[in-house]
């Protein structure tokens, strides 16, 4: 039964965490097993679907959110498997879209700012650190990180074959995948029930983050 019902695994995180890696790497993973999988990435859709915003406002941060979730409701009711790689950064948003799609699995990709500074090559980062990019989410504006998520993943510590056998193991426990298919997935047989989550560790780590956010901001100015 759980072949023939969509989902979405719903990545938020900040810039540069490594989003779009873990949806890409889940997506083909799945396609390994026959689902029909579609990946939406706020990098991409955004000429051709928000191309009047710039994402530069809350209030555009919300309906860029807002777009994505009825796009993946729409996709997983028709029975596709949905990897969403959305900022996202706003909590009442990941509620809501949580509530809209139903079969929802929350992934916080997380990474400490200043390692995200140091790997970011747009230069996006150090610009906002400047002055020069207003209104930057994790710097001068408010990135709000889950608490319980269902699966958590460090990108500065760990690889992304780590993070994304912790999604099989959630969508497997939801009944959403089969075990059959995670053994072709990840070539172990996993059983429903994995190792429970630690959302205080998650929450931690967050407020560091955000702490290292405002040290790197006082030593630019």
């Amino acid at each position: 039964m759980a072949q023939n019902l969509g989902f979405t695994v719903w990545l938020t995180g900040m810039l540069g965490a490594g989003k779009s890696t873990v949806a890409n790497y889940v997506a083909a993973r799945l396609r390994q097993v026959g689902r029909n999988v579609e990946i939406l990435d706020e990098d991409e859709l955004g000429e051709a679907l928000w191309s009047e915003m710039d994402g530069s406002t809350k209030e555009q941060r919300i309906l860029i959110s807002r777009r994505m979730a009825f796009l993946a409701e729409l996709l997983t009711r028709n029975g596709a498997c949905v990897l969403v790689a959305c900022t996202s950064p706003y909590k009442t948003q990941r509620d809501e879209a949580r509530r809209l799609i139903q079969r929802y699995v929350e992934v916080y990709v997380d990474c400490p700012t200043d390692d995200l500074i140091k790997r970011d090559s747009t230069g996006k980062y150090k610009k906002a650190l400047a002055g020069e990019i207003p209104n930057f989410v994790g710097i001068t504006e408010p990135y709000e990180p889950p608490t319980s998520p269902e699966v958590a993943i460090q990108t500065n510590t760990e690889a992304v074959e780590a993070g994304g056998l912790r999604v099989f193991q959630s969508l497997l426990d939801l009944a959403y995948v089969s075990a059959e298919e995670v053994k072709v997935i990840t070539g172990s047989r996993l059983k429903a029930g994995g190792k429970p989550r630690r959302p205080g560790k998650v929450a931690a780590r967050a407020r560091a983050s955000t702490r290292a956010a405002g040290k790197s901001k006082a030593r630019k100015h």
